[in-house]
């Protein structure tokens, strides 16, 4: 029997987090199409998120705050289960549009269930997990998603118009990664898990992601600059700037009292932001740069 508190640990809503990355591809597919769109939303953001949410819920057994849950409910052995179902449903739906899509679903997979099982836990490894998850929430997912959406294979991972768009994505993820466990330091010491922030210390944490938060922006600028779209980086630093003015603002509050402000309520105002700007962002930049509205006559 699937039970409430196994659906809420699925943390579905949790996926708005990753869809910028999603929407940057779409925006640089050459070849749309409305089934696969569908297709590959679904897998990623209905199936394949929320699995690997459960996934690492049913590991960590969080009993403070994670991401999308304040108050989590007690893990129960069902979780397990329904977990590995979304896997496959997922899978399936990959497998609709290309078995080499559904492959790399499955590696995205197997690699999350590393970083919380016990017999390797690439969360243990504060730089190798930082990497890691950056690299294949940003890099390999934006791969994953101009394949599927693109009806492709593997060697779009190794084409140049993927790296760099792909290297982009891993940035944002790099920078805001460390930012999400300032909250979790108690939690994570008591599983022997040595994170980066834990690490960095919160402090450190925050200098670490203002470096990388830096190293984002000019990098999109130089993007779109390369690309002859001047006119998108007034666009995109708008987008950016009440992002960045939070993170000043928590900042702020973090160096008087570090203890009171690295806090879930603080951390999830964040994302919650930023998602909502970059998502706002990259569906204005696809709908630029692909110039869809023309078909439909606007």
């Amino acid at each position: 029997m699937i039970t409430r508190s196994s659906i809420r640990h699925l943390r579905i809503p949790f996926s708005l987090f990753l869809m910028p990355v999603f929407l940057f591809a779409l925006a640089l597919t050459p070849n749309l199409n409305g089934d696969r769109l569908l297709l590959v939303f679904l897998a990623l953001h209905l199936f394949l998120y929320p699995s690997s949410n459960g996934y690492n819920s049913f590991f960590d057994r969080d009993e403070e705050s994670i991401g999308g849950l304040k108050h989590p409910p007690k893990v129960t052995p069902d979780l397990y289960w329904l977990s590995q179902g979304f896997f496959l449903i997922a899978l399936i739906l990959g497998a609709m549009i290309s078995l080499g899509f559904a492959g790399m679903l499955l590696v995205y997979g197997l690699v999350s269930m590393a970083y919380s099982h016990p017999r390797i836990r690439i969360k243990k490894y504060p730089w190798a997990s930082w990497i890691i998850a950056g690299f294949f929430q940003g890099y390999f997912t934006f791969a994953m998603a101009y394949a599927g959406l693109s009806d492709l294979g593997w060697d779009v991972i190794v084409k140049q118009h993927v790296i760099i768009p792909g290297l982009l994505t891993s940035l944002m993820l790099w920078g805001n990664y460390p930012l999400t466990q300032v909250y979790q330091h108690r939690e994570d010491s008591k599983r022997g898990d040595r994170t980066l922030s834990l690490k960095l210390g919160i402090k450190g944490t925050f200098l670490f992601s203002a470096l990388f938060f830096a190293l984002t922006g000019a990098a999109f600028i130089w993007y779109f600059l390369d690309r002859g779209q001047d006119q998108i980086i007034w666009v995109y630093l708008g987008a950016m700037a009440p992002i960045i003015l939070f993170f000043l603002i928590w900042f702020g509050f973090v160096n008087q009292n570090p203890e009171k402000y690295a806090s879930y309520s603080w951390a999830m105002g964040m994302n919650s932001l930023s998602a909502l700007a970059l998502n706002a962002f990259f569906i204005y930049y696809f709908l630029e740069n692909t110039q869809i509205q023309q078909v439909f006559g606007y």
